[in-house]
């Protein structure tokens, strides 16, 4: 199934659009559907190159690490230091 996309231009914009298909020898309608693609294309492309950067940039310098039981136990100890003694407990806790 096709849609139809309806985007209003100033004349100037248009004539150079349509002056830049005719170039390519090519309708405007043909030439934006070519545009679109290469632009969404481009937007991945870029999604792609920074997920990569971050990856890079995160096995480059040393995070700390820790077991992960001893991870869980500090973060716990964190969240019931900040509460009140009573609040504490777990509920079902003996």
């Amino acid at each position: 199934m096709t849609q139809r996309l309806q985007v209003l231009l100033e004349d100037e914009e248009f004539d150079e659009l349509r002056a830049i298909a005719k170039a390519h020898r090519m309708t405007v309608a043909n030439w934006v559907r070519q545009a679109l693609r290469q632009a969404r294309g481009a937007g991945s492309a870029y999604e792609t190159g920074r997920k990569l950067a971050l990856i890079r940039e995160a096995a480059r310098l040393a995070y700390p690490t820790a077991d992960m039981d001893d991870l869980l136990r500090v973060i716990e100890r964190g969240y019931l230091e900040g509460m009140p003694a009573d609040a504490a407990t777990p509920p079902g806790a003996p």
